[in-house]
């Protein structure tokens, strides 16, 4: 089977200042890939250019062998930003049809997604309020389920547990391990906490526009000689600055 998405040689720059340099990774078929690093690493700029979002410089990014940017390979991609793209004048239930309708679900599916994508980031009760009257975690967990809306091959999330309590936040990485184990999803996360990336079947650490080391969290351990997964981070030169 084809890799679900391969980023060869890709290099990216914003006002001639380089933000990634060189990224190759391949991500298989149902796998949960975790992306790691400080802030202005260069992990949204990548994720963005796997959904076609941004354009590289160089290199080519291809997603279910298929070059991106490519319009109808949204209908493939789940994806979650790191800023809320949501509409506050709306319910959260009209931002979940709205979203629904833009990939042409019929009214029985498209009720019953609305119906798990809620209960999932435990919304259903607030469904009918205006996204005004949100939390910020609210507004985290509506994005989420808006990304799972279509039921999408290849889930992206960008930092998806911000602002979410602890008890939400397990339930929602225990459905993601189910979305990759059950259904054979393609799933890539960006997150700073090691926890998390530790649950992911693979990980790459990003610094300063390059990937400083991947594999996987047990790989990567005995690859350091180090018991505790933040501790790899620290040693590959990824301290949080």
């Amino acid at each position: 089977m084809d890799p679900a998405i391969r980023v060869e040689q890709v290099s990216k720059s914003f006002n001639k200042k380089p933000v990634l340099r060189d990224i190759d990774l391949t991500i298989e078929t149902g796998q949960l890939y975790g992306l790691i690093g400080p802030s202005g690493a260069g992990k949204t700029t990548l994720v963005k250019m796997i959904v076609g979002m941004e354009k590289t410089d160089g290199g080519t990014v291809m997603v279910l062998d298929e070059k991106m940017p490519n319009l109808a390979m949204l209908q493939n991609i789940g994806y979650m930003a790191q800023s809320d793209a949501l509409y506050t004048e709306l319910t959260g239930e009209e931002n979940l049809k709205f979203f629904a309708s833009l990939y042409k679900l019929k009214k029985d599916v498209q009720k019953q997604r609305i119906a798990y994508a809620a209960s999932l980031v435990n919304l259903t009760g607030d469904l009918k309020k205006r996204v005004a009257a949100y939390s910020g975690g609210m507004k985290r967990r509506l994005s989420l389920a808006i990304a799972l809306i279509q039921d999408p091959k290849i889930l992206i999330l960008d930092e998806p547990t911000v602002g979410i309590d602890p008890e939400l936040k397990l339930s929602i990485w225990n459905e993601l391990l189910r979305l990759k184990n059950e259904d054979g999803k393609t799933i890539i996360v960006t997150t700073h906490v090691m926890d998390e990336a530790e649950r992911c079947d693979f990980v790459a650490m990003v610094r300063d526009g390059r990937i400083i080391t991947s594999g996987s969290p047990q790989e990567l351990k005995a690859m350091y000689g180090v018991e505790r997964f933040d501790e790899v981070f620290l040693q590959a030169g990824g301290k949080q600055s």
